[in-house]
């Protein structure tokens, strides 16, 4: 007889999930969507009795101050009375945040459409309402609640002052600096968007829409400079509090946008001199504030290059300019190299190379090829022997740091190429300036020739000597030789004459011959080593 077979545990089915809840069905996402709607149109309804009644006519000037200074302060206590109710949380913090934004544009209508208030008085009174606004959300512990003011505010505004002018940009400062409390120690990132961008965005406004024939606003400039000055500050303190607060290292950024993008509003020197002071600010940040986490660090550190820019740019002439741009280039090496940075060398290769494109456009392929093209100009000697020392720099601290392990060749020999292509420029163009466009191009590129075979002489010698970079420095040296050869034979042998041809040949057959001999010693030395 078989034996019975043997049945696992009866598993009980699995009950079927409950149905998915439409989000429109959720617990207070209905209330709060007509709260928000309820505060947006009475708001609207309150500017349309500042302003519309004003252009129809419609009571007097006083009383549609009065009424609506009355509505908002009424729509505050009920507010709060509702607040205090069971379930009136959400409909308390509406009506009360309308009140609060209701009151505020009516304190902005007063001073800047009707100008009864001194603009004084207006922004102190502003500022207060706008303190006590957020001071009454944060007691509510509503982040939406103070979002509902900033938002309506920045939404009404620009219609009572028909734009963006620099007096709403007054206002919005004064909302900016008084809601800041709020949001030390409490994660509220929306509080902090809704704060920064209606004033940041306000001001780039006023900015692209000046007149640029009309002389500078020195108002703007200073708000521009206090919108960056109290946005980086404000950000800092909130980023102290909050290493991993991202949103305040955007705002950062957002803060400094206005001086970024002021250079082609005010003038020439003083463009320069507030994008200085912004590259100090931010070194200064960058160096000190020993707490300051990666992403901002990276984000300040942009802004501080992005500055150093335009003021290299603002303050230089085209021949210049690649001067200034490769010291800047230079010293950002210099400090990658003390410090490990690899932020610092990639931004430093980022000044190298805009350098670099630049000198190229000052100093052509044509000027080497054709002494009519050819220029002695000291921003060309002086660039190219500093185009030739950024090359090295980049290919020198790039080996330090580490940072690439595949095709570290292929940039050095780009790094090679443009370093001799620096100095031979800077060769050709001192020869031009001292014997002019035949005698001393011919003579420039004599000594260029000569040039290019003592690096690659140099190189060779350091490639006995490093058995590190022994490789790389062999090729480099080699593949410098056979160029050197090329160029005397395909080029100097045409463009050159008399005894300059003499010269060039009589030097590089002399440098081959030293190399070859050393290269001879070099191994007769380690075979008698092996040997012994």
């Amino acid at each position: 007889m078989a034996a019975p077979a043997l049945r696992g545990p009866v598993v009980a089915p699995r009950p079927p999930a409950p149905p998915r809840e439409p989000w429109w069905q959720r617990d207070g996402v209905i209330s709060r969507l007509l709260a928000v709607a309820g505060a947006g149109v009475t708001l609207v309804g309150v500017v349309m009795l500042l302003v519309l009644a004003a252009q129809a006519g419609w009571f007097g000037p006083p009383l549609r101050v009065a009424a609506g200074g009355v509505f908002s302060l009424a729509l505050i206590g009920a507010g709060v009375r509702v607040f205090g109710r069971s379930g009136g949380r959400v409909g308390g913090i509406a009506l009360a945040a309308t009140g609060i934004a209701g009151l505020y544009l009516d304190v902005l209508a007063t001073s800047v459409l009707y100008e009864w208030l001194d603009p004084v008085i207006g922004l102190i009174a502003a500022f207060g309402i706008a303190a006590a606004g957020t001071a009454l959300a944060v007691q509510w512990k509503s982040q939406p609640m103070a979002v509902l003011i900033l938002a309506g505010v920045a939404a009404c505004g620009p219609i009572l002052t028909d734009g963006p002018t620099l007096a709403l940009i007054a206002f919005f400062i004064a909302t900016y600096i008084a809601s800041f409390p709020a949001q030390i120690g409490r994660d509220w990132p929306l509080l902090q968007i809704v704060r920064t961008l209606p004033l940041v965005g306000t001001v780039l406004i006023a900015l692209v829409g000046t007149d640029l024939s009309e002389p500078t606003d020195y108002r703007l400039l200073l708000v521009v400079v206090l919108v960056a000055a109290s946005g980086m500050g404000m950000s800092l303190e909130l980023l102290r509090r909050n290493v991993s607060d991202v949103v305040a290292t955007v705002m950062t950024a957002l803060a400094a946008l206005p001086i970024l993008i002021s250079a082609s509003v005010f003038d020439r020197w003083t463009t320069v001199t507030v994008q200085l002071v912004l590259v100090a600010a931010a070194l200064a940040i960058v160096l000190l504030v020993h707490w300051l986490p990666a992403h901002a660090r990276i984000t300040v550190s942009i802004i501080g290059a992005v500055a150093m820019l335009q003021a290299a740019v603002g303050s230089t002439t085209v021949d210049v300019r690649p001067v200034v741009l490769f010291a800047v280039a230079l010293a950002l090496f210099a400090a990658a190299h003390r410090t490990r940075s690899s932020l610092a060398y990639l931004i430093g290769s980022a000044f190298g190379v805009i350098g670099a494109l630049t000198f190229v456009s000052i100093s052509p392929p044509e000027a080497l090829l054709d002494s009519d093209h050819a220029a002695g100009n000291a921003g060309i000697i002086i660039g190219g022997m500093l185009l030739a020392a950024t090359a090295f720099g980049f290919a020198y601290v790039l080996t330090e740091l580490k940072l690439v392990d595949d095709g570290m060749q292929t940039l050095a020999i780009v790094s090679g190429v443009l370093a001799l292509y620096g100095l031979t420029s800077a060769t050709v163009s001192l020869g031009t300036s001292i014997g002019g466009n035949t005698t001393g191009f011919t003579a420039g590129h004599t000594a260029a020739t000569i040039e290019w075979m003592i690096a690659a002489f140099a190189l060779l010698a350091f490639g006995l000597r490093s058995v590190a970079h022994a490789h790389l420095a062999l090729l480099a040296g080699l593949s410098l030789t056979a160029a050197s050869i090329a160029k005397l034979f395909l080029f100097d042998l045409v463009a050159l004459d008399g005894l300059f041809r003499v010269i060039a040949f009589i030097a590089v057959g002399l440098l081959l011959l030293i190399a070859g001999t050393r290269y001879a010693k070099v191994f007769a030395d380690r075979e008698g080593a092996v040997t012994s």
